[in-house]
């Protein structure tokens, strides 16, 4: 009897040991400090494998009857049928490695600078005997969207140029094999600062995605735990269907905007379609008409909202098992 016995005790003391290292691990306060970076990265690559389809489809659509105010209305449906009709169903998960690649650069710096900004506003807001407000969620969700935006260019960049790239004639394609091929393609041929064209409307864009996701999820749930007596599984899903309701309608036209300039490359005259955010806003509204930045809002609602919902129940579930 006493042999099991001390097997027994050995085996819950190695786990014992096994728990509190780890616990020890995770209570680093490098390692602290680097969770809400680490945590975002992981759910933002997890919500881009399953929307990846949809944001192909959405950049798609931005990029139909481009310089034109009537023609064919390209929907959702008759893009799919066309990217379907001329490859194959794998062809909606184009540009999945840019997509990823730019979720851990640019997830991973958004959730983990906003987490940090609001961890920081939380204690100074304590010493004056306060509470933080929308105010502060809002000035948190826009600076660390528009921080992480200006890292994450590059390979936003990269992901709107492979998803363009079957739009063109088959002897102009480019043909990306990856998006290492593409980044290092685009430098080499366009030169290193063409990896941040479109800078500006991406910035823009990030600051009003944030301050919808972020600000307007932290808002909501907030109202919801102390309005409701709902669990905290529906209170999150319903704080994140709001969320993305919101960054779609702020950000979509800087989207849209964004789309177009980074898809664009120099003729060989050296002159561009667009000469920037504004050039582009101007002869958009004037050829296309105003509509046309809001145009694919359903679709953008659609990659937008489950995309906020899985990072932020992802990202929220990986804070709570690392708390």
């Amino acid at each position: 009897m006493s042999k099991p016995s001390n097997a027994l005790r050995a085996a819950e003391s190695r786990s014992e040991q096994l728990k509190s290292s780890a616990n020890g691990f995770l209570h680093n306060p490098t390692m602290r400090a680097a969770l809400p970076f680490i945590n975002g990265g992981l759910a933002g690559m997890t919500a881009t494998t399953v929307i990846q389809p949809i944001d192909m489809i959405k950049v798609r659509l931005q990029l139909a009857g481009e310089g034109a105010r009537t023609g064919p209305r390209a929907s959702p449906l008759s893009v799919t049928r066309e990217i379907i009709a001329s490859g194959k169903v794998m062809d909606l998960y184009t540009g999945l490695s840019a997509g990823l690649l730019r979720q851990a650069v640019y997830t991973t710096a958004r959730l983990g600078f906003f987490d940090t900004f609001m961890k920081a506003l939380t204690v100074r807001a304590k010493d004056k005997g306060q509470s933080i407000g929308f105010k502060e969620r809002a000035a948190a969700g826009l600076s660390a969207g528009g921080l992480a935006a200006m890292v994450g260019n590059p390979a936003d960049l990269a992901l709107i140029r492979m998803q363009s790239d079957g739009l063109k004639p088959p002897l102009e394609r480019s043909n990306y094999r990856s998006v290492i091929d593409a980044l290092t393609s685009i430098a080499k041929n366009e030169g290193v600062y063409a990896l941040w064209a479109g800078a500006f409307p991406t910035v823009v864009r990030a600051m009003a995605l944030n301050f919808g996701q972020l600000a307007f999820f932290s808002e909501a749930k907030q109202q919801l735990a102390t309005r409701t007596s709902w669990s905290s599984r529906t209170q999150t899903l319903t704080a994140s269907a709001v969320a993305g309701f919101f960054a779609s309608f702020f950000s979509l036209p800087f989207d849209f905007v964004k789309t177009r300039l980074q898809k664009q490359q120099r003729k060989p005259d050296g002159s561009v379609q667009y000469r920037g955010m504004f050039d582009c806003f101007r002869k958009v509204a004037r050829e296309e008409g105003l509509l046309r930045f809001y145009r694919g809002f359903s679709t953008y609602y659609v990659r937008i909202a489950p995309h906020a919902m899985i990072t932020l129940i992802v990202a929220d579930y990986l804070g709570w098992i690392t708390k």
